[in-house]
């Protein structure tokens, strides 16, 4: 690819705007993609079971496997039964993410504890950075009043 600014993207170039690998990150960072690929890389699921073992709505699970599909991640097989089957499994390209994946899972749960503490410390930093209850009123209070006073300005009140 051209050094100039005709000849477009480069792919692989994260930090460039225009690069498309940012779409593929976004759809990794996707707390559904996750979810989906590590269970269909233990084998093929129906789209119910799949429902049943994610808690995920009917609607946003179709969404899901959709844009997986579309990405090559994941392959749709419609079997032709009354009422019709749909079986989801991983494409090779799937398989690959879902060990990488796989990784940032068990950080994930290795490190909950951790992460719920680092919470926790923080909010209550950020409480007592509030005014101490002494007439003074809240952020949340503030935040409210300031907008009512706004929706009076601009005649929404």
């Amino acid at each position: 690819m051209a050094d100039d600014d005709t000849a477009g993207p480069c792919p692989g170039d994260l930090f460039n705007p225009d690069c498309p690998t940012r779409l593929v990150l976004d759809r990794i960072a996707d707390k559904w993609t996750v979810m989906l690929l590590v269970l269909l890389s233990r084998g093929p699921w129906r789209f119910g079971a799949l429902r049943r073992a994610t808690g995920i709505s009917q609607k946003v699970l179709a969404q899901a496997l959709r844009r997986l599909e579309r990405d090559g991640l994941v392959s749709r097989r419609v079997f032709a039964t009354m009422p019709v089957t749909v079986e989801y499994a991983i494409t090779p390209l799937g398989t690959d993410l879902a060990r990488a994946l796989e990784t940032l899972r068990h950080w994930a749960e290795a490190h909950i504890g951790e992460v719920l503490a680092a919470q926790r410390r923080y909010d209550s930093a950020e409480e007592a950075a509030l005014p101490a209850q002494n007439g003074a009123i809240s952020a949340t209070e503030r935040n409210s009043a300031s907008g009512a006073v706004a929706a009076r300005a601009s005649g929404r009140a």
